[in-house]
């Protein structure tokens, strides 16, 4: 019997309009558009570069494709670096809004494939609120996308939490993404910012939501961590037993650490079986799900082989909860 097509829960996307505003009102930020490269535009943002940015991130059919090939039927679809937190408040809500409309457009041209992840501006909280209600009315978005830190500041930030309230109350889940990796110095070389950058700076922002209490205070709110978990499936013990010893893990958090493990959702990109296999195992089958990180080359082309593979040690109602079932329960495509 054929498997149900998966929902990929980790899927970068960069419309033309957004490509063309940061093209248009970036500079006096310094950001821009070089469109020398063949391969494709690049974002230019400080001293910071993209990779070019091939035409899957931009063309629907040629992204549809490559779905086919992967076993995935629906991706839900998200801006990633630089996102839009190094521009100025009205700046960075209108490029918020150039991308949650094309994601959104991208729903209604092809409502049985797409959703989107709405961008907010949060480096101006009163407008990040009135783009999240906006963006929540459009078709097909069916999550909030952020970094894990907004220019330094950590996601416990109190500003912050009016917006988290929103998406509760609006159900939408809130999908993280590493932004400014820490200690980025000595990270510059061996591409350490993103093997290893990537994933302690989500274990930093899963930390900052639980010890700064945000979970306590909204039970309802999804968090959905990216690459796995980053190191925090691994570091749980830690922090554990840090928060029994240490005042400074004390003040806010009203449960053990591990217990907040399962509030929040994770996507496959680990890399390895073995590590897989462990998440699955700690964190719940029912916690974990299809992620690619379309279509950068530190994602998964082919992600259901890792999933169905013996060393991840997944039974086959296992399985289908992480290709689809989960993804559609949290992104309400049931």
């Amino acid at each position: 019997m054929a498997r149900p097509p998966g929902i990929d829960v980790h899927a970068h996307f960069f419309p033309e309009s957004f490509i063309r505003l940061i093209e248009e009102a970036g500079a006096p930020f310094g950001a821009g558009i070089d469109r020398s490269n063949p391969q494709g535009p690049v974002i230019m943002f400080g001293a910071s570069r993209t990779a070019p940015l091939e035409p899957r991130f931009v063309d629907l059919d040629l992204r549809i494709r490559s779905m086919n090939r992967q076993g995935v039927g629906v991706q839900a679809l998200s801006l990633t670096v630089p996102m839009v937190y190094w521009a100025d408040g009205p700046t960075g809500t209108r490029l918020s809004a150039a991308f949650n409309d094309a994601a959104s457009a991208a729903h209604v041209a092809y409502p049985d494939r797409f959703v989107g992840c709405a961008m907010l501006p949060m480096q101006d909280p009163l407008r990040a609120l009135e783009e999240l209600d906006r963006a929540a009315g459009l078709p097909g978005i069916r999550g909030v996308y952020m970094g894990t830190n907004v220019s330094g500041r950590e996601l416990s930030d109190p500003e912050f939490l009016p917006i988290f309230e929103r998406a509760a109350a609006l159900r939408l889940p809130v999908l993280l993404h590493p932004l400014r990796v820490v200690g980025a110095e000595r990270l510059q070389p061996f591409y350490l910012g993103n093997l290893l950058g990537n994933p302690f700076d989500t274990a930093i922002a899963a930390a900052h939501l639980v010890f700064g209490g945000v979970l306590d205070r909204l039970p309802k709110l999804e968090v959905c961590l990216p690459h796995a978990g980053g190191a925090l499936p691994y570091l749980h013990g830690r922090l554990r037993h840090g928060q029994r010893v240490r005042p400074e893990a004390q003040k806010r958090a009203k449960k053990p650490f591990s217990s907040y493990l399962r509030r929040f959702t994770y996507d496959i990109i680990s890399h390895d079986p073995g590590a897989l296999r462990y998440l699955v195992a700690t964190v719940g089958a029912d916690r974990v799900m299809l992620g690619t990180d379309f279509c950068f080359d530190m994602g998964y082309d082919r992600p259901r082989a890792v999933i169905e593979s013996k060393a991840a040690g997944l039974n086959r109602k296992d399985q289908d909860r992480v290709v689809r079932d989960n993804a559609a329960r949290l992104l309400r495509l049931r």
